[in-house]
């Protein structure tokens, strides 16, 4: 027997066992420490002579329940990793072949009686493969659908990904932004891939070669027609081509590795529409498609109200979830993340109201909140600044505190949300996803914090807009104020900061003092100081403005987190 191997082989060995479990197969058991790859797919009856069954998932046929232990032992003994058997409806047969599965440390599947052998052998060898061939793209879409399964593809090869069936007709895609090219665009919001298209790739022999064999075509650029280079692989069962798994090139190239993680992509999708069929256009995902458009201002609020069931003029809340993940993760891991994320909120969204709608844009997750109940008298209806006063709902702050308290539960990371102004009709909520943008960048210097509305840090949000622009305007400045600042980095001293604590504070100096951990005297020779060197007279109000907005401004990114 081969020895057993590492960590990573125990993952496939888990994502292989998941992706095979469904109406065919029941995992019966998945030994805790079992760590052997799975590598093949091999046939035997219970009564074979000794072989070598090395990283193999043996597919036992001939026998059931307990006539079914002798092969099973006999599979262990010759290095398989995995067995399947007709375990049979005696409890105390399946539990004989469990305690002998478990002393060999195999994993036993359990095969339905239903299944015909040539069946569990086709899901079987997909499923193998598959993990073998990609299988970070299996980790993500074995308990998925083929929206995360485009999803994860899109994320791993830095492409658009789109799933078409037999007739062309689109049955899942990746979320793109303005990646998407022409033909893409068109394909999502038709269902379908455009005729002109198609023409052309029938003529270069695209679905011939497709048909022909398990192959990855690379389809050049059609700049005539808006097409980009894209790579496509389809989607088999056996000698039928059940569909095709497209991955189009954005802005950027591709991963070196897109062909292989497209094949194992293309197999695993396979299984997927073994085990669930789906008609083409899920409607989930064209709302998150619009959703994001509208945000970006790249789609009429229309497109959005009527996949909602809404009005255009119906008042909308937009939340801004920043995942602020630290943790060391970047490139695929980042996004697998967010996409974690992404499903967790779309499905509280969904929860909390039939007509809310999730999508990401620049990284952050949003959450558009349509209230079709609002009346005039609401104060989504009103303009945002009409009534500055006015509170978030109370209902959408507690839902909202209770979904970043479960988002850092499950990321572990300090994921943070923004309860934009209401926005009075769906075609403001681009504005409103910029005012959840402000209170986001406003909370990032409080890691703690999580969640907030713009009532409760307009203030800090106005001031954040004001120092804005006048690091935008470096002309905009009082020069006495960068003497100072000067003076300190030449002298090692803190009088930049001192004073700034002293002008928040309303030159309160026992209070700053503590604060800074130097004597109240000490404190009040700096502001002397400060004042002596920059010139700024701390009597005159429209001097101490223009000094604590200076200070802000040169100060404030050093005092964050």
């Amino acid at each position: 027997m081969r020895p057993p191997q590492t960590a990573p082989a125990a993952d496939h060995l888990r994502h292989a066992a998941a992706a095979l479990s469904g109406p065919l197969i029941e995992v019966l058991l998945m030994p805790p420490d079992a760590r052997r790859a799975l590598s093949s797919v091999v046939i035997a009856e219970p009564y074979d002579g000794p072989r070598p069954y090395d990283e193999a998932l043996v597919l036992l046929i001939g026998a059931r329940g307990e006539a079914a232990v002798r092969g099973l032992i006999a599979a262990g003994r010759g290095g398989a990793t995995a067995v399947a058997v007709r375990a049979g409806a005696d409890p105390d047969a399946v539990e004989a072949l469990r305690r002998a599965a478990a002393e060999l440390g195999l994993v036993l599947l359990g095969v339905g009686d239903d299944a015909r052998w040539e069946q569990v052998e086709a899901v079987a060898r997909t499923v193998v493969d598959a993990v073998r061939q990609a299988p970070d793209v299996a980790e993500e879409a074995a308990d998925g659908d083929l929206f995360s399964l485009a999803q994860t593809l899109a994320t791993l090869t830095g492409g658009v990904v789109s799933v078409e069936d037999a007739a062309n007709r689109v049955l899942a895609y990746s979320r793109s932004g303005d990646r998407a090219d022409e033909v893409r665009r068109l394909s999502i919001l038709g269902h379908a891939c455009p005729d002109a298209y198609l023409a052309v790739l029938r003529e270069a022999g695209v679905y011939a070669r497709l048909r022909a064999g398990e192959e990855v075509v690379e389809v050049a650029e059609r700049p005539d027609l808006g097409a980009r280079r894209r790579f496509v692989a389809g989607i088999r069962a056996g000698d039928r081509l059940l569909g095709t798994v497209w991955v189009q090139e954005g802005p950027q190239a591709l991963d070196g590795r897109t062909a292989e993680l497209l094949l194992g992509a293309s197999r695993l999708a396979t299984l997927l529409l073994i085990r669930h069929p789906v008609r083409p256009g899920r409607d989930g995902g064209l709302r998150e498609e619009l959703a994001a458009g509208l945000l970006e201002e790249r789609v009429p609020a229309g497109a959005l109200a009527g996949r909602l069931g809404i009005g255009p003029d119906c008042p909308t809340t937009v939340l801004g979830i920043d995942l602020r993940q630290t943790g060391g993760a970047d490139g695929p891991a980042l996004e697998l993340g967010r996409a974690r994320a992404a499903a967790i909120v779309a499905v509280h969204a969904a929860a909390y109201r039939r007509t809310a709608v999730t999508t990401q844009s620049d990284g952050r997750l949003y959450v558009l909140v349509p209230d079709p109940a609002a009346g005039p008298d609401h104060p989504a209806s009103r303009r945002p600044g009409a009534s500055p006063g006015h509170q978030a709902d109370a209902k959408l702050l507690t839902w909202t505190v209770e979904l970043v308290t479960t988002l850092r539960r499950h990321l572990g990371s300090p994921v943070q949300a923004a309860i934009a102004q209401p926005a009075p009709r769906l075609g403001d909520a681009p504005t409103a996803r910029r005012s959840a943008d402000r209170i986001l960048r406003v909370m990032g210097r409080d890691p703690e914090r999580t969640v907030a509305t713009y009532a409760q840090v307009k203030a800090a949000v106005v001031l954040d807009e004001i120092l804005g622009l006048l690091a935008e305007n470096p002309t905009v400045h009082d020069p006495a104020l960068r003497r100072l600042a000067e003076h300190d980095r030449r002298n090692g001293t803190e009088l930049c900061e001192s004073l700034l604590r002293y002008l928040d504070a309303f030159g309160e100096v026992k209070e700053v003092a503590a604060g800074l951990h130097i004597h109240p005297n000490t404190l009040r020779h700096r502001i002397r100081r400060a004042a002596q060197l920059s010139g700024v007279d701390l009597a005159d109000p429209d001097q101490r403005l223009v000094a604590l907005l200076e200070l802000r401004r040169m100060c404030a990114p050093a005092r964050r987190p």
